[in-house]
């Protein structure tokens, strides 16, 4: 197999490991002032991801750095046109991590709302503007002949981006709440299963709009294919919830994601960042890649690496597979016992 087309398999791999696993906990986070009532509440929402949420991260780290190092060109040019809305979702990700470790440092009221306004700001703000980015690189943006983007932030909001944000916003929002049903127990178990439901109908309408949007303009028959196959999962994460298969709504919702960015990567294909001013001037798999030399190395690391990466992963969510309940939290003994966050590190 061409390097190239392999390591672009592994971008995509990268990506679709970062937008299941971070991608309910963005969901969490936007989901708990819908599924809490009270303080003890908001400590078990928390929880649910507290031993897990850092580690979901790390995928975003190692999809940026395999992009770095495999696709220099696209790397540049991507980082480079998309300051301003990748700097967003940074700064967002960092308040989202500041918040879950400082929320429980001091009793007062005011001080705890102020943390959960920024967990869920910097939820959906990168829940939102991830849709954003990527589906302005499917759609194409102005390059010049040096593959440099010649274009505006404006640029960037377009319908068609616009609607992917929303898309993926709603998406993790049905993820996030469908793993609340699967975390927890009681009022707050009902609760997420309400949410799960109500934001999944909408999301098949709207995911619904955007997959075919970009099947009919910018798709591949692979693309129509895996479009297929999400809208297929969706709905029936949707029906699996309402029987009440919390394994298998929260599983097929995965499925869901996967598929979904399986079918913007298989409509960018070959090209990795298409010019919208002149096709020329796009960016694809040859022209941006790194030396064969590199992505050999690269292809020895990632066969040693990956497997190691998995196996922790799946142990530990095993080791935190048990629901987190208020009976766990005792706030009036334990103020603190939210610091799950932290202990679990």
């Amino acid at each position: 197999m061409d390097l190239t087309v392999l390591w672009f398999g592994i971008i995509a791999f990268l990506f679709i490991g970062y937008f299941v696993l971070d991608g309910f906990d963005f969901g969490v986070g936007m989901a708990m002032p819908f599924v809490s009532k009270d303080d003890t509440d908001r400590r078990v929402v928390i929880n649910t991801i507290g031993p897990v949420w850092d580690l979901n991260e790390t995928w975003l780290i190692v999809a940026g750095a395999s992009l770095f190092a495999a696709f220099p060109e696209w790397y540049a040019t991507l980082f480079s046109g998309f300051y301003l809305p990748l700097l967003l979702i940074l700064v967002a990700l960092i308040l989202r991590g500041v918040s879950f470790e400082y929320r429980h440092q001091r009793p007062e009221r005011l001080w705890k709302q102020r943390f959960d306004r920024m967990i869920v700001f910097g939820s959906a703000v990168p829940a939102l503007l991830w849709g954003v980015a990527f589906a302005n690189i499917v759609r194409g943006v102005p390059l010049d002949s040096g593959h440099n983007y010649t274009g505006t932030v404006f640029d960037l909001l377009n319908p068609y981006a616009l609607l992917g944000g929303v898309t993926t916003l709603l998406l993790f929002l049905t993820h996030g709440a469908l793993f609340l049903v699967l975390k927890t127990e009681g009022p707050i178990h009902s609760r997420a299963r309400t949410l799960a439901f109500r934001a999944g109908v909408v999301t098949v309408v709207v995911a619904a709009v955007f997959l075919a949007w970009t099947v009919l303009e910018f798709g591949t028959l692979p693309a129509l294919v895996l479009a297929a196959a999400a809208a297929v999962a969706l709905i029936a994460s949707v029906v699996a919830n309402i029987r009440r298969k919390e394994g298998a709504a929260f599983t097929l919702m995965a499925f869901t994601i996967g598929f979904a960015v399986l079918t913007l990567f298989a409509s960018l294909f070959p090209a990795v960042m298409p010019a919208s001013n002149d096709p020329a001037n796009s960016l694809t798999i040859a022209n941006a890649s790194s030396s064969p030399y590199t992505l050999q190395v690269m292809s020895w690391t990632a066969l040693a690496a990956l497997p190691l990466i998995l196996a922790y992963q799946v142990w530990t969510y095993w080791v935190f597979r048990k629901r987190v309940t208020r009976s766990h939290i005792d706030s009036a003994a334990h103020p603190d016992t939210e610091a799950t966050v932290e202990a679990a590190h």
